[in-house]
């Protein structure tokens, strides 16, 4: 027998458990998909300027963030076959706040003025669009978020500017998910998602005394990958 008709022939007689094996990881009803890994937030703020109450709106001010890492979890019921409502969590989020384009004398407040956390907890359904016989599994998502801020503190260099007290607002906003699950087996999976979460806030701190505001678009690209077990 030729090495082409021994693999054709271990071809046939693999191809009928192989595909058992893929009907078998189609998601079905009632399915419930724990994921955990990395989940990166990704600012892409859009802010507004910096409004002192002495000073007014400051032109070509702004506040900026830093993007931050941590570990993501989703937890996901399929309520069909084809359709599933998913909780996004994950660990506190840390991002480094600065003050940017102060200009002429005010330039020494530019630099970093604080540190905040915040969770963004994203409710969510999600469809799956393609036939669930295959390893293969991308989907679509859309939802509402709340994120909360927490733990805001003002750097020691921006006490030392005469800065005081700091807060920001929590934001309600929708979401946007694209991502796909790809079956080891039955049950283990590996994930990959991308989101747009709408995230709008309003920032206060005082400076000698003085209210100072600044409305921001947090407006994060939130990325995951990680594994995935299905119940």
């Amino acid at each position: 027998m030729s090495r082409f008709t021994t693999q054709l022939a271990a071809g046939l007689l693999l191809a009928p458990a192989l595909l058992a094996a893929s009907v078998a990881q189609a998601h079905q009803a009632g399915d419930i998909i724990v994921r955990a890994g990395a989940v990166t937030v990704d600012p892409r703020e859009s802010s507004s300027r910096i409004d002192h109450a002495v000073l007014g709106k400051v032109p070509g001010s702004k506040a900026t963030l830093d993007s931050d890492t941590q570990l993501g979890l989703n937890f996901m019921y399929m309520l069909t076959d084809q359709v599933g409502i998913e909780l996004l969590a994950a660990t506190p989020f840390s991002h480094t706040v600065g003050v940017k384009g102060m200009p002429g004398p005010y330039a020494g407040l530019n630099g970093k003025l604080g540190d905040i956390k915040h969770l963004p907890p994203t409710l969510s359904a999600v469809w799956y669009p393609m036939q669930q016989q295959s390893a293969f599994k991308p989907y679509v998502g859309a939802g509402l978020n709340y994120t909360t801020f927490f733990s805001e503190n003002l750097s020691s260099e921006a006490k030392g500017k005469g800065f005081s007290g700091f807060s920001l607002d929590d934001s309600w906003g929708l979401a946007f998910q694209v991502g796909a699950d790809y079956m080891l087996n039955d049950n283990l999976m590996i994930n990959a998602q991308v989101r747009y979460i709408d995230i709008s806030t309003t920032g206060r701190t005082r400076l000698a005394g003085d209210r100072v505001k600044v409305d921001v678009d947090v407006d994060p690209m939130v990325y995951m990958v990680g594994l995935g077990y299905k119940f």
